[in-house]
């Protein structure tokens, strides 16, 4: 473990925690009917998101998926905010327009959850050119899960990155499920990581639940992305802990693998490293303190927020 790693450990467990809190708290305000439409958890997949997004800059992108609120928590979202944005209010980001699968702050270089499945590999290709032709130093990653790898549009997006040399990062969250369907039967070559192998891209599997193994990694590509030598692509192995949303029991799910998953648990991983680099254990919870009265905080800021009148509705259709 560098230096580097070793005084990282903290923010980075904070955030892992926060993204695992943030789910427990949704889906129970889910289970309250205070939250409109379906609500995908991000639970067991914590150390994806954090790891990428420690290891790029504020300045770079990123594009989403439906499982999207790791992402934009690890990109420093504010959680009164996506709360709000969850329940509807119109101090969300989205003013509450968007929910649960389509949070985005354009401003911050957060390119977007999105409902669609796979629909911000392109997004980023187009955010990375964009970068390309003002001759700037910025990269774009693009989240995609293993049953979005299986669209037309992520092999085209894969192609052209490949093709005009772009900063792209493909990470590709294979938790081995596309709803119910196990990744053996909906791909000949369950490797995922081979498919940028045929394009030409430098391409990596790594264990995407071992929060050193995802920074490194990605820190390593983002350098090499910034001296022009993309795109890279980085298939990170996972599991989620439940079926595909909050309403899918997850009886498919075999339950030994599942046993094994959740001893091989992202936070339990990072604890691991914390308690090697003599963090002590009042040190963690006094972590685990910090984001449990955030969290409350941003849910009774959300809660006393105010949804959009209709009047305010129509004008704001009216202006975009």
């Amino acid at each position: 473990m560098d230096a580097t790693f070793k005084k990282m450990l903290p923010g980075l467990y904070k955030t892992m925690y926060k993204i695992r809190h943030f789910e427990d708290e949704g889906v129970k305000l889910y289970r309250q009917g205070l939250i409109r439409g379906y609500f995908h958890p991000y639970w067991g997949e914590e150390a994806i998101a954090t790891g990428v997004c420690a290891a790029i800059t504020k300045k770079d992108y990123i594009t989403s998926t439906h499982r999207g609120h790791g992402h934009c928590i690890s990109w420093g979202a504010e959680l009164t905010r996506m709360f709000s944005e969850l329940l509807g209010k119109k101090t969300g980001y989205c003013k509450g327009l968007g929910g649960s699968m389509h949070i985005a702050d354009i401003t911050a270089g957060n390119l977007g959850a999105n409902g669609i499945v796979g629909s911000g590999v392109p997004i980023a290709v187009g955010a990375a050119l964009g970068a390309k032709i003002r001759n700037e130093k910025r990269l774009a990653v693009a989240f995609v899960s293993d049953g979005g790898s299986n669209i037309g549009s992520f092999s085209e997006a894969l192609n052209l990155a490949a093709i005009w040399k772009l900063s792209v990062i493909f990470v590709i969250e294979n938790n081995q499920y596309a709803v119910s369907t196990p990744v053996e039967e909906s791909t000949g070559e369950p490797d995922l990581y081979k498919r940028g192998i045929g394009y030409g891209v430098e391409s990596i599997q790594i264990d995407g639940n071992d929060v050193m193994d995802v920074f490194s990694t990605t820190s390593r590509l983002a350098i090499a992305c910034r001296k022009g030598k993309g795109p890279f692509l980085i298939e990170a192995i996972t599991f989620r802990h439940s079926g595909h949303h909050v309403n899918d029991p997850g009886l498919y799910l075999p339950k030994e693998k599942l046993d094994y998953y959740l001893e091989h648990d992202p936070l339990k991983i990072a604890k691991k490293y914390l308690i090697q680099a003599e963090y002590t254990e009042d040190e963690i919870h006094e972590i685990e303190h910090e984001v449990n009265l955030e969290i409350k905080h941003a849910i009774e800021f959300a809660k006393a927020s105010k949804e959009m009148s209709k009047i305010e509705f129509l004008q704001f259709v009216e202006e975009y």
